[in-house]
């Protein structure tokens, strides 16, 4: 018989990064995600694995903490909330620059500034469509359930290595501070092995490896941003992830991600009720976007609604995929305020159907 677990989602990230073998974690408090830190203090993994738990004194330095043992080659993590991801993006940056992998955790909350502890979606732009400088990208995975939580660490991880770029798991609020039964993959080993490209040293048969993001060359650091973006090109291609729900009969759909998509799921059923045939897409890559599946759906619907924790952010990416083929719409609901499967039925009634 399986073992299952009740854990909120922040504690199944934090177990999950036990599990996957995690060297370090480097990161600082702040709600609603404090738990990931506090959980791993508690659980002690340095006794179960070896792994290095440490609060930086701010999130800008557990950021450049993350850089240089993402540059030893090792599998390091941080996470945070909206405000502390903004104070980030610098270093975001320059770890994309660097080509390191890593896996950095946003339980997004709502904005902007200070905001609100109650969660929101407003960071999907942030997250996306890079919200340091340059041109770079995340690999972006949006969960909507704490076994999902758990499970996306290892593939985070995978991901981050696979193509030596950051990863992040972009949760929010409600799905960090939730309580569900979660089963966890076994134990991983930590790696025994560093990669080719990691800061070791010299070595007899090699020079030492340098990392760094900085090219004062402009022709040579055009020629490493022309291989940048054939690799975001080769994610786009290979690395695109969703989820359709109640879509077999369907004459609308919701697009969204994460609670929204959950809230979603009660909407389909009351709206089946009254005879609407509507079902769920839901992207859990953010970044790649579904872009080619959302237009492919798009070609026998009668209209989307995009349902977001935010002012409209995602419906832009949902608005380029139909190409203007249907009517897109968006409904959402800011400052932490979470709407109602009623409420998301009545806005598809009056902006997709009757509008």
């Amino acid at each position: 018989m399986e073992e299952y677990k009740l854990m909120k989602g922040n504690e199944a990230i934090a177990e999950a990064a036990i599990l996957a073998g995690t060297d370090g974690y480097f990161g600082y408090p702040i709600t609603p995600q404090s738990e990931v830190m506090e959980y791993l203090t508690m659980e002690k993994p340095e006794e179960r694995t070896g792994m290095v738990v440490l609060q930086a004194e701010s999130e800008v330095a557990s950021i450049n903490m993350l850089y240089g043992a993402a540059g030893s080659g090792k599998k390091v993590m941080t996470s945070s909330s909206s405000p502390g991801i903004s104070l980030m993006q610098e270093g975001i940056s320059y770890l994309a620059g660097a080509e390191l992998p890593c896996l950095i955790v946003n339980v997004a909350r709502g904005g902007p500034g200070l905001g609100t502890i109650q969660p929101g979606q407003a960071d999907y732009f942030q997250a996306t469509k890079g919200g340091g400088h340059g041109d770079y990208h995340l690999i972006v995975l949006a969960p909507a359930s704490v076994q999902e939580m758990a499970d996306f660490v290892s593939m985070a991880y995978d991901l981050a290595f696979k193509y030596r770029n950051p990863v992040m798991i972009l949760s929010d609020g409600a799905i960090g501070q939730m309580m569900e039964k979660v089963k966890f993959k076994k134990q991983q080993e930590r790696m025994k092995t560093q990669p080719g490209w990691a800061t070791v040293g010299k070595t007899p048969d090699r020079e030492p490896n340098i990392i760094t993001s900085l090219d004062l060359d402009p022709a040579r650091h055009e020629r490493f941003n022309i291989k940048l973006q054939k690799k975001y090109e080769k994610i786009q291609k290979e690395e695109v992830l969703f989820e359709e729900i109640a879509c077999d009969d369907i004459d609308y759909a919701f697009v969204a991600y994460g609670t929204s998509a959950r809230i979603c799921q009660k909407s389909i059923e009351l709206a089946r009720e009254e005879g609407i045939k509507v079902g769920l897409f839901r992207p859990i890559s953010l970044w790649p976007f579904p872009y080619k599946e959302v237009g492919k759906i798009a070609d026998r619907l009668k209209g989307i609604l995009s349902v977001e924790l935010s002012a409209g952010q995602m419906v832009e990416d949902v608005r380029l995929a139909v190409n203007g083929k249907i009517k897109v719409e968006h409904y959402g609901r800011m400052g932490g305020m979470i709407p109602t499967p009623e409420e998301i039925v009545l806005a598809l009634k009056k902006q997709i159907i009757g509008g």
